[in-house]
């Protein structure tokens, strides 16, 4: 059974900082495509940020370049996204995703509000 469990959402100020974490099991992490999305009320799933396997590229949406980094670990089957100098725009749910073959896995997803 395929799960994607995120951690790490909270209410930050602006200016803060937010490390998220996204553990999977059931498919082979190793292999698959993690990503971040995210969906600010009102408005449409975004693609945040993206990495692939086997040395790990990454892509970022723009409005997050030079704040937001994504990581993995294989030996963990983790994914992080690291997020800095947080803005109000970035207040949404913050959903973890993989593409795995043929295959599109979906986390639950977790809220991240910036608020003074």
């Amino acid at each position: 059974q395929v799960q994607l469990v995120e951690s790490g959402g909270g209410l930050v100020q602006p200016g803060g900082s937010l490390r998220l974490s996204c553990a999977a099991s059931g498919f082979t992490f190793a292999r698959a495509v993690m990503n971040w999305y995210r969906q600010a009320p009102g408005k449409e799933r975004e693609l945040v940020a993206a990495i692939r396997s086997a040395g790990g590229s990454t892509n970022y949406h723009d409005s997050v370049k030079g704040r937001f980094t994504i990581s993995r670990d294989d030996a963990k089957n983790t994914v992080y996204l690291q997020m800095n100098s947080l803005k109000p725009e970035d207040t949404a749910v913050y959903f973890c995703n993989a593409w795995s073959g043929w295959n599109v896995y979906w986390g639950q997803g977790t809220q991240v509000t910036v608020s003074s």
